[in-house]
């Protein structure tokens, strides 16, 4: 006897129905995007020898012989990460291919290979594609990185990017998220809330086009570049790098950091990150935070504070570690290498120190691509 065991249309449309009116609905932005990686993945076990670390950190890390293969993947989505009204396409190619090289650095390898997917939508031509690809094949030169691979498809939303990263490391190099303990020197490479002042200058005046009266001298009447001396803000934002060479001093100095990550969501977020993976709390001091001088003068301008700046703007892709107080002096004479902090017992809390003594809670108030408001970042 045959059994026919196609469901009507009828039938389908109302078992959907009347499984959304019953389940329960949690919103997204409710668990934020770590949030939702956790839930999503807490169940998956793993099963495979080779695996050595899966979701949590900032790349996987696999085995195949003697080396550790580290892999890590973001997606890129027009109008949620990135604006193609100010952001040109050799420079966008560029930052998709640097981030993924950060991530890897962040675990103390070397990026090795890529893979590039890419969504697109009718309004672009094979011109366009050759500057995003010209700005990731500078990248790729730059970092000695090969592209291996990809795809591509019809997009209905516009411009989508997906890149997979490999990298390798010996294992006695890969640095975790969760290796910090009490007392362990908190330190940053660089500067922060630089590249988010580059992002709120790009906005501000790509809103001004429309008005020339914004951007004319009063009384000569002429244009007023207001990007002039502000160069390093724009490519901050526009054309971040991956601190390779904070990795290189680290290995020559013979310094190992407990624990590292690189700053994409803000210093509060990554810090909270490495605290609750280490099960500690943390000091971060106010007044050793590096900051840029033509990004507080810019800040001050627009009515921003710029420790708020570098603490939840993120998109920095400097790199956040901490270090054995042992290593304090061979810390020293690093260059572009900032202690602000450490690391406290879990009872202390998360808290920034202010310029007065002053305690206060860290928040986690950066980058988080399901709040409502996230396209206007």
């Amino acid at each position: 006897m045959q059994i026919n065991l196609q469901l009507s249309e009828k039938y389908c449309t109302f078992a959907a129905n009347f499984r959304y009116q019953t389940m329960q609905r949690t919103e997204i932005s409710s668990l934020g995007e770590f949030g939702l990686i956790r839930h999503l993945t807490e169940k998956f076990e793993i099963r495979q020898p080779s695996t050595i670390k899966g979701v949590g950190d900032d790349a996987a890390v696999l085995t195949f012989g003697k080396k550790r293969v580290l892999m890590t993947t973001d997606l890129l989505l027009e109008g949620i990460h990135f604006n193609l009204e100010y952001v040109p396409l050799k420079h966008l190619g560029y930052k998709s291919a640097v981030v993924n090289f950060s991530d890897v650095y962040a675990m103390g390898g070397t990026p090795t290979q890529i893979t590039v997917s890419v969504g697109v939508s009718a309004r672009f031509c094979v011109e366009d594609m050759e500057e995003l690809y010209a700005g990731i094949k500078l990248a790729c030169d730059r970092y000695g990185v090969d592209l291996v691979g990809g795809d591509t498809s019809a997009s209905m939303t516009g411009l989508s990017i997906s890149i997979t990263c490999l990298g390798v490391a010996d294992e006695k190099d890969i640095i975790y998220r969760n290796g910090a303990t009490e007392n362990d020197l908190i330190c940053v490479s660089g500067n922060l809330g630089t590249a988010y002042m580059g992002l709120q200058l790009l906005e501000r005046e790509n809103y001004a086009m429309g008005d020339k009266s914004k951007r004319t001298n009063p009384v000569s009447g002429d244009t007023i570049d207001a990007f002039e001396g502000r160069e390093y803000l724009l490519e901050r934002q526009l054309k971040p790098e991956a601190r390779r060479d904070i990795i290189e001093q680290l290995r020559k100095a013979g310094i190992k950091p407990t624990a590292m990550m690189d700053i994409s969501d803000g210093l509060s977020s990554e810090v909270m990150h490495i605290c609750h993976q280490s099960g500690t709390g943390c000091a971060i001091y106010e007044d050793k935070i590096p900051i840029d001088l033509k990004a507080a003068e810019l800040a001050e301008e627009m009515n921003l504070n710029i420790v708020t700046c570098a603490l939840n703007g993120g998109e920095d892709y400097e790199l956040l570690f901490t270090c054995d107080l042992k290593d304090y002096e061979k810390l020293l004479p690093l260059d572009d290498i900032y202690m602000i902090g450490h690391m406290t017992k879990p009872s202390a809390g998360m808290m920034l120190i202010g310029r007065n003594g002053e305690e206060l809670e860290l928040k986690a108030q950066g980058w988080n691509a399901f709040k409502e408001s996230a396209n206007e970042k």
